[in-house]
């Protein structure tokens, strides 16, 4: 049995669903289908989601709300039609419209999208709609009760043998409709591949898979064929945006493995995400590579910090009091670095310093920014020699100064942080070494 989410690419119009009538088709395993609001059609388009944020914004100016409506309007209209469903639509998109005039709420307005794309993909298939309003609950700080998810919704599918049901939203503790961050229907259907006891979570979307490298920096990188849950968390965090990246976690205590597929190249093979690295075939000393920009780093020195008890958790409580968290923290006898996201530190630097070398009385406090972070993942480095040789062998041949090196205990991961100017010559250099031909 297959659960599958279908994005927005996969959504965006009546040839694209179409698509998505034929691969479900095309096995019958695949029977509860989560589905996300239309994507962009073209570069230039507007993901409906977008158009119903616009909404939302234009709450108190009724011309403009009208205005805004009216492009989700003709968006779901002219996907009914083409798609020849026997669905009043018109009727339909006007109760919507009442309803969010009613509701006056920003998140409900944003998941009209999922709820009238999962309608028509249910009318066209001929099998029922279940919303998600009722099945995903947030408790009062807008959590996800996963638990409490996962038996709502295997109640309400039990004696269901096929269904489609909207993805990115459910209902909060007052009742209320919330929705996920963006990207959030990729959690919908990992909530439903767990209460259901899927054998696999398909997460079609208009990629062949994840890729070993970001594509704009690297050209041509190599597809990977299966990583696992933890490879992935690793990717996601640095930067690799294929999956959502807390959608691992309802499948992952299940066991259930997770397909990216591309709708548009059904008969790729896609990408299999594993629970643990037992799965994975060893081949590569790598996974992929995946990087961020835009951190600073906080370099203090003093002189027998480690003899100085206490000294990092001072540290951090001053980071906490003034509400910045942290990335990273390599540390050394006499010095200790703190990693920060430019972010969080916007309007913050100065007061974090005062406050940093009043608690500490450190000799010396400098912050660095112009930092970018890259991680070389892959469980296979924790059993070869000479993985973190070989990086920094490939960055020195490069010329390319290392400004911080951090490695996980588990040996998953190395990052290392570079000058941004260097940031992509460096990504081409470590790719090179551990995956060129």
């Amino acid at each position: 049995m297959r659960v599958c989410k279908f994005g927005g690419t996969s959504m965006a119009d009546a040839n694209c669903i179409s698509r998505v009538e034929s691969i479900i088709a095309a096995d019958i395993g695949r029977r509860y289908i989560v589905v996300s609001a239309p994507g962009k059609r073209n570069k230039a388009d507007l993901k409906v989601t977008d158009a119903l944020y616009a909404c939302a914004s234009a709450m108190e100016d009724r011309d403009k709300f009208d205005a805004a409506f009216e492009k989700v309007e003709k968006r779901f209209i002219s996907i009914a039609e083409e798609l020849e469903t026997d669905m009043d639509m018109p009727a339909l998109l006007e109760s919507v419209k009442a309803d969010i005039l009613s509701r006056r709420s920003r998140d409900f307005t944003a998941s009209r999208g999922e709820y009238l794309s999962a309608i028509i993909l249910a009318n066209k298939l001929g099998v029922p709609f279940v919303d998600a309003e009722g099945l995903i609950l947030f408790d009062e700080n807008g959590e996800l009760m996963l638990d409490a998810s996962l038996a709502r919704v295997a109640k309400k599918l039990e004696g269901v043998p096929r269904a489609v049901l909207p993805g990115f939203y459910g209902t909060a503790a007052d009742g209320s409709v919330k929705t996920f961050s963006r990207g959030g229907s990729d959690i919908t259907g990992a909530i439903v591949a767990s209460a259901v006891g899927a054998d696999v979570y398909e997460n079609w979307t208009d990629v062949d898979g994840f890729l070993s490298a970001d594509p704009r920096i690297v050209k041509n990188p190599k597809l990977i064929d299966c990583l696992s849950f933890n490879e992935l968390r690793e990717l996601s965090y640095m930067g690799a945006e294929v999956l959502h990246p807390e959608a691992i976690f309802p499948v992952r205590r299940a066991g259930i493995p997770i397909n990216i597929k591309n709708t548009f190249h059904p008969t790729a093979p896609g990408t299999v995400i594993v629970p643990d690295s037992r799965h994975i075939a060893d081949k590569n000393v790598i996974t992929g590579i995946a990087g961020k920009k835009g951190f600073s780093i906080i370099n203090i020195e003093k002189e027998m910090m480690n003899s100085e008890t206490g000294f990092g958790a001072l540290v951090l409580s001053t980071f906490a009091a003034e509400g910045i968290s942290f990335e990273h923290m390599p540390s050394g006898i006499d010095t200790l670095s703190v990693v920060v996201r430019d972010e969080c530190l916007e309007g913050k630097l100065p007061s974090l310093l005062a406050s940093l070398w009043r608690a500490t009385k450190a000799d010396s406090i400098e912050a660095l920014s112009g930092l970018s972070l890259i991680a070389t993942v892959g469980h296979n480095m924790a059993s070869r020699q000479g993985s973190a040789a070989k990086i920094f062998k490939a960055l020195a041949a490069r010329h390319i100064n290392v400004r911080m090196i951090d490695q996980g205990s588990s040996e998953l991961n190395i990052i290392v942080g570079v000058d941004t100017f260097d940031y992509e010559k460096a990504i081409n250099a470590i790719y090179a070494e551990f995956m060129g031909d």
